[in-house]
C-alpha cells in the first residue's frame, strides 16, 4: 500500500463514515494528505483529516478521530489506527500490504513515479537563452541543470514540454561582440564596452583563417562578416558545450526573426489599436505595475523605434500562436522585472495573465580551499560552465546545481564535490545504486527464482524505513513538478540512499544465503527490496539527467 493508496483509503473511510452520521462527504477535502511521523514510534502514517473536518461534521475532531480509527483498524492492509492528541491519526499498516510497495515498483519499472496530472498540457519551457557573446556562465550553468531536470520532471507528470533556447542575435551585444573580434584580430586593444578572454582571440583567428583578406575589406563588410561568423561560432560552441552537460533543447529560437518578420510591429500596433498601450512623455508604454512590475515600461521610445520589451511580447504572442498552454520563462537573479512586463503582455494580448510563470535564480558561487573562484581560464571575467565541468565533472555539477531551490543563492565547494566518499552528496546516491547492483551481481549464483518472497517478514525498522522511503517517490516526484522545485527530488534521493545504506551494511539484514544455507523466502524479499531500491535510484537519478553507474 503507497500513501496515496493510503490516502484514497483514508478518504473512503471517512466519506463511509460520514454518511453513517448523515454528514455530507462533500466537506472532505479533494485530497487526504497523509505524512510520515517523524518519531516512528508514532506508526508508519499520520493524518489530520479528523481536525480538517471534525467541526465541519458537528463534531469534535478527536470523537470523530476515534470514529475514523475504529473503521480502518478493520481495512485490510491496515495493522492499527490509534488517535493521538486533539484529533491526529496514527496509522500502521501490516507487513505485507507495506511490501506491496516493493511489488508496484517492480511493475512499474521505469515508469514508478510517472503520472498524467498534466496530462494534455502543452508547455513552452525556456532556459538558458545565454546571449551568444561569450561561454555559457555559472548562472546559465544553473539554468542548463535546473530546467533540464524541471523538463524532465513536468514531462513524467504527462506535460508535452518543449524546451527551448532564445538565440539573443539582435542587438547591440552583438555589435559590440563583433567590435571586439575585429579589434583582437587587427591586435588593437579591447574596445571600452567590448568583450575580453582567450575565446575572442580563438574566434577572431578562426574567422581570418577561413577569411583570407577579411582585414583589408571595407569597414562595414569586415563587421557584418566577424559579427555572422563569429556569432555562428560562438553558439555552436554554446550548443556543443551544453550538449556536453546532457542538456539539448527541442527548439532554437532566433530574435532577430520577429524583427525581420514585422512580428515586433505588429504586435506594438495590434496593442496600441486595442487601447492596452498610453503615451506619455511622446513615448507609448505598457502597464506592467499591475502586475508586480516595479514601474510601466517603455515599449515605444520617444524616438519611434521599440524598446526591448517590445520583443518580448512578440515573443510571447508568438508562442501562444504555437499552441503552448504555459510558458515558464527561466531567468537570472537580474531579471525580477520581467515578471511583471510578461504577465503584463498577456494580459494585453487578452490572455489569463497565469499562461507566464517566470522562475528567478540566483547566483552561483565557486569556492576552493575557502575562497571564491572568480576568473576563468578562457573567458577572463568569469568563471564558466566547462569551468565547471573540468573542476568536478558532469554528474557532481548537474547534481550539485539543482540541490538547492533557485531561490537561494549557492557555493559549490569544489574541494567537497570532487571526494569519493560519503560526504560527497552526488556519490553518496551513486554509491547506493552501485551497492545494489553488487547485491544483484552475487544474487546470480543462488537459486532464487524457485522461491516466492514473503513480504510479511520484512519486520525490522530498518526495512520498514526503506520501504516506506521508497513509497513516497511518487509523491515527491509530483510535488516537484506542482512546485517547479526539482531540488525536491535531489533531497528525496539522499533520504533514500541515507534509508539504504544501513539496510545493506546490517550483516544480520541477510539477502545473500550464507555458506551453504539455501534462499528462504526472507532472502527472496530482501532481493526484491534491493531491486526495487536500484530502480527509484536510477528513476530519480534520471529525472536530474545524473548517470546511475553499476559500480564505484
Amino acid at each position: 500500500m503507497t500513501p496515496a493508496d493510503l490516502a484514497d483509503l483514508l478518504r473512503a473511510t471517512a466519506a463511509k463514515v460520514l454518511v453513517e452520521r448523515g454528514s455530507d462527504p462533500a466537506i472532505l477535502p479533494d485530497e487526504v494528505k497523509v505524512e510520515r511521523p517523524r518519531n516512528p514510534e508514532h506508526g508508519d502514517y499520520a493524518t489530520n483529516v479528523a481536525m480538517q473536518v471534525g467541526k465541519k461534521a458537528g463534531m469534535n475532531p478527536r470523537d470523530f478521530a476515534t470514529l475514523l480509527a475504529e473503521a480502518l483498524s478493520a481495512a485490510e492492509g491496515v495493522e492499527a489506527a490509534e488517535v493521538a492528541g486533539p484529533g491526529f491519526l496514527n496509522i500502521r499498516l501490516a507487513k505485507a500490504a507495506q511490501g506491496a510497495i516493493v511489488e508496484k515498483i517492480l511493475e512499474a519499472g521505469a515508469k514508478f513515479g510517472t503520472a498524467d496530472a498534466l496530462g494534455g498540457t502543452k508547455i513552452n519551457l525556456e532556459f538558458v537563452s545565454a546571449n551568444p557573446t561569450g561561454p555559457i556562465h555559472l548562472g546559465g550553468t544553473r539554468w542548463a541543470s535546473v530546467g533540464d531536470a524541471l523538463g524532465r520532471i513536468l514531462a513524467a507528470q504527462g506535460a508535452d514540454v518543449t524546451r527551448e533556447y532564445y538565440f539573443n542575435d539582435h542587438g547591440a551585444q552583438i555589435d559590440r561582440f563583433a567590435n571586439s573580434l575585429v579589434a583582437a584580430a587587427l591586435g588593437q586593444p579591447t574596445p571600452e564596452d567590448g568583450y575580453a578572454g582567450a575565446y575572442i582571440n580563438e574566434i577572431a583567428d578562426t574567422v581570418v583563417k577561413a577569411n583570407p583578406g577579411v582585414l583589408e575589406l571595407p569597414e562595414g563588410e569586415r563587421h557584418e562578416l566577424f559579427r555572422r561568423e563569429g556569432v555562428e561560432l560562438m553558439f555552436a560552441h554554446i550548443k556543443q558545450t551544453l550538449h556536453d552537460f546532457g542538456t539539448d533543447f527541442d527548439v532554437y529560437f532566433n530574435e532577430s526573426s520577429l524583427f525581420a518578420s514585422g512580428a515586433v510591429e505588429q504586435a506594438i500596433e495590434t496593442l496600441k489599436a486595442s487601447g492596452k498601450l498610453y503615451e506619455k512623455d511622446g513615448a507609448w508604454w505598457i502597464a506592467s505595475t499591475e502586475y508586480g512590475d516595479d514601474k510601466d515600461r517603455v515599449v515605444i521610445k520617444s524616438d519611434g523605434k521599440s524598446a526591448y520589451i517590445g520583443g518580448d511580447i512578440a515573443y510571447f504572442q508568438n508562442k501562444r500562436s504555437r499552441g503552448f498552454d504555459l510558458c515558464i520563462y527561466m531567468l537570472g537573479a537580474d531579471h525580477h522585472g520581467y515578471i511583471g512586463r510578461l504577465k503584463a503582455a498577456a494580459a494585453a494580448f487578452g490572455d489569463n495573465p497565469d499562461t507566464v510563470e517566470v522562475l528567478i535564480g540566483q547566483m552561483v558561487n565557486l569556492v576552493k580551499d575557502g575562497a571564491a573562484v572568480r576568473m576563468s581560464k578562457r573567458a577572463g571575467t568569469v568563471v564558466t560552465l566547462d569551468d565547471l565541468v573540468e573542476q568536478i565533472g558532469v554528474d557532481a555539477a548537474r547534481y550539485s546545481l539543482v540541490r538547492s531551490s533557485v531561490n537561494s543563492s549557492i557555493d559549490i565547494d569544489l574541494d567537497l564535490w570532487t571526494r569519493q566518499d560519503s560526504e560527497n552528496p552526488v556519490y553518496y546516491v551513486q554509491y547506493a545504486h552501485a551497492r545494489t547492483n553488487q547485491i544483484l551481481g552475487n544474487a546470480a549464483a543462488f537459486d532464487y527464482a524457485s522461491v516466492a518472497p514473503d513480504f510479511a517478514l520484512l519486520t525490522d525498522d530498518r526495512e520498514g524505513a526503506l520501504i516506506r522511503t521508497l513509497g513516497e517517490y511518487p509523491r515527491v516526484v509530483a510535488t516537484a513538478a506542482e512546485m517547479r522545485e526539482p531540488h525536491r527530488v535531489v533531497r528525496y534521493l539522499e533520504e533514500l540512499a541515507g534509508a539504504y545504506h544501513p539496510f545493506q551494511s546490517d550483516k544480520t539484514l541477510r539477502v545473500i544465503p550464507q555458506g551453504d544455507d539455501v534462499v528462504t523466502p526472507l532472502n527472496a524479499a530482501r532481493l526484491e527490496l534491493v531491486k526495487a531500491t536500484r530502480q527509484v535510484l536510477a528513476n530519480g537519478l534520471g529525472l536530474l539527467g545524473v548517470s546511475a553507474p553499476e559500480r564505484m
